[in-house]
């Protein structure tokens, strides 16, 4: 027999970054709101205190954090002309095993997007003529929001976590030591940027002989002991180096559990569901606004919850599947670009260099997970495309957190032995001088690129799986080349003996390599209904008091990690929907 819970104003279904930022806005607001998670409750205190976060087997290897590819799987191909199979493995699709999501072992990257991001088809348009934006292959589209209009939220989202940094762009004047090629902002960083290691000073001083603009990362591993606005304190970073695929034991990388939990969970008009699966959103008889959520609890009995509002907030894939699986919105056809749900799929275009610089001390072991320098010369359009084959670009960026011995010992020059005792002698002479440059690529959406439901395959609930149909773009190819040429030429200024280049965009796309785990798109934002599935809100087309927060509301990928934007999305979605929403219900943006 199906259960139905007592009524909700507003039900969050993830409660990852965006789940927990929502959450505690509408709760603040006064809102009853009951949240659902699929996965465990997961703290810091409890699950990953000092004695066992740094724990590379259990952590990084084993991936104990992340939630298991049997509860995610997908299936993939290239083509539609191909049968897409089950990925089987964590592959790309690093999730979150429990609440906070990916928040909670994320390395730490703390990024705006560009403003040429934002309204990439009418910039590009504007400087390259629509030729460039429409060349057959790519399916560009503006967001329906601008940097400016975003800045706020962005500023909120930097004093939630803590960030820090250090302004290049601080209301248009350009400040020296930050990123001078980022979008202006109202203010700095709550807190003063990391230190600068080894590996970071050798670039910097490189890419500065170069003429280029390098700057120290904004990370969420804070600088600083710092209590947020919402009353939650944090400790500074001790630069352990264990951070991507870890929880935080010092409480000083930002998470929803250590920054956001605290002050939600102590609300009596906030209530979380664990181990409860969401299998569909329920639409009203009339389909034009939905009735709430169903889903599985951990002992396989189905419920309904009920709410007057339901906000997806769940991970890319599961938003975008979620959708499909409720029948909300119309599936998107590659053969026409008709349709818009599961649209503009799009991932990260990465490539570098691994290097080796001889005499050099980069102790590896001291670091932090989003740690590093970075130049933007060649990220956005921050450089002339008018004669180059490709649009956008990618951050060039060094890295201060490779040490872990397990990980690190597949860092040796070509050529060196693979075991006995000279693989032994060969990792002793080169872990200290290994270092890299790693190109964050952009993905330009394209036609061909989408998610739908499997035909032939099905998950533990009986319901299709999701299908994925990618390959990189040309201009994606273009771009990994042109960027990793770049980057052997800094390798070559930074002194290095031993350079090995890569470019996951020289072979086809795959699922199974991990070079990013940022996947983006799926329910695109826009402010036109033919082409995206919510308006600049976030806010259903189809079903007004419907909201989707996530990364697969992102047209396309920017050469940045994904989560600030996906936080700033999430608070400005929130505020209207109580500012806003609530005192009149319908549809906030009218075309």
């Amino acid at each position: 027999m199906m259960t139905t819970n007592s009524k909700a104003d507003v039900i969050v279904v993830g409660l990852g970054w965006a789940g927990s930022l929502m959450a505690e806005e509408l709760t603040r607001a006064g809102l009853n709101v009951v949240a659902i998670d699929r996965g465990p409750w997961i703290d810091t205190s409890t699950h990953t205190p000092p004695a066992v976060d740094p724990d590379e087997l259990r952590w990084g290897i084993r991936k104990e954090l992340f939630s298991p590819p049997k509860d995610n799987t997908l299936t993939f191909r290239n083509t539609l002309d191909q049968t897409a199979v089950p990925q089987r493995d964590f592959g790309i699709f690093e999730l979150g095993g429990g609440v906070g999501g990916a928040g909670f072992h994320w390395a730490g990257m703390a990024w705006r997007f560009n403003p040429y991001d934002f309204e990439i088809r009418s910039k590009t348009i504007e400087r390259y003529g629509i030729d460039r934006a429409e060349d057959g292959e790519l399916q560009l589209q503006d967001w329906g929001i601008t940097y400016d209009e975003l800045e706020p939220f962005y500023d909120r989202w930097e004093r939630i976590a803590g960030i820090s940094g250090k302004a290049g762009n601080l209301n248009g004047e350009k400040i020296e030591g930050g990123n001078v090629l980022e979008g202006p902002r109202s203010r700095d960083y709550p807190t003063p940027p990391l230190k600068t290691l080894r590996s970071m000073e050798v670039f910097n001083e490189a890419t500065e002989r170069m003429g280029y603009h390098p700057f120290t990362i904004p990370v969420a591993n804070i600088s600083q002991a710092y209590v947020n606005p919402l009353g939650v304190s944090m400790g500074a970073c001790s630069y352990c180096g264990f951070c991507l695929g870890f929880g935080c034991g010092n409480f000083s990388k930002s998470s929803p559990q250590a920054c956001i939990f605290p002050a939600l969970m102590r609300r009596s008009n906030f209530r979380l569901l664990t181990e409860s699966c969401v299998t569909r959103v329920n639409k009203a008889p009339d389909g034009q606004t939905v009735t709430g959520v169903t889903y599985v609890d951990a002992h396989g009995k189905e419920h309904v919850q009920e709410g007057d509002i339901v906000c997806i907030t769940a991970f890319q894939i599961d938003s975008t599947r979620l959708m499909l699986l409720s029948g909300i919105g119309q599936p998107y056809d590659p053969r026409d670009q008709s349709g818009v749900v599961g649209r503009n799929f799009s991932f990260q275009t990465v490539s570098g260099v691994d290097m080796w610089i001889e005499g050099e001390q980069m102790n590896p072991f001291i670091g932090a997970g989003g740690l590093g320098s970075q130049i933007d010369d060649f990220n956005a359009d921050n450089f002339d495309h008018s004669d180059l084959d490709f649009l956008h670009g990618a951050g060039m960026l060094t890295l201060a957190r490779d040490g872990m011995p397990i990980s690190k010992a597949n860092k040796l020059p070509q050529g060196s032995p693979r075991w006995g005792s000279g693989f032994k002698q060969a990792y002793k002479d080169h872990y200290q001088t290994y270092t890299t440059i790693f190109n964050q690529g952009s993905s330009m959406p394209i036609k061909h690129g989408y998610l739908d439901l499997d035909p032939n395959y099905k998950d533990k609930f009986g319901q299709p799986l999701l299908r994925l149909t990618y390959d990189y773009s040309q201009s994606d190819r273009n771009m990994a080349k042109f960027t990793m040429d770049r980057s052997i030429e800094i390798a070559k200024e930074m002194g290095a003996q031993h350079i090995t280049p890569f470019n996951f965009a020289d072979k086809p796309f795959t699922t199974s390599i991990i070079a990013s785990d940022h996947v983006i798109g799926g329910t695109p934002m826009g402010a036109d209904p033919r082409t995206s599935v919510v308006n600049p809100y976030l806010q259903s087309w189809d079903c007004h008091n419907l909201f989707i927060c996530s990364a697969s509301v992102f047209p396309m990928n920017s050469g940045y990690n994904p989560t600030e934007t996906v936080g700033a999305l999430a608070i400005r979605t929130a505020q209207a929907i109580h500012q806003q929403y609530i005192q009149n219900p319908g549809a906030l943006v009218k075309v």
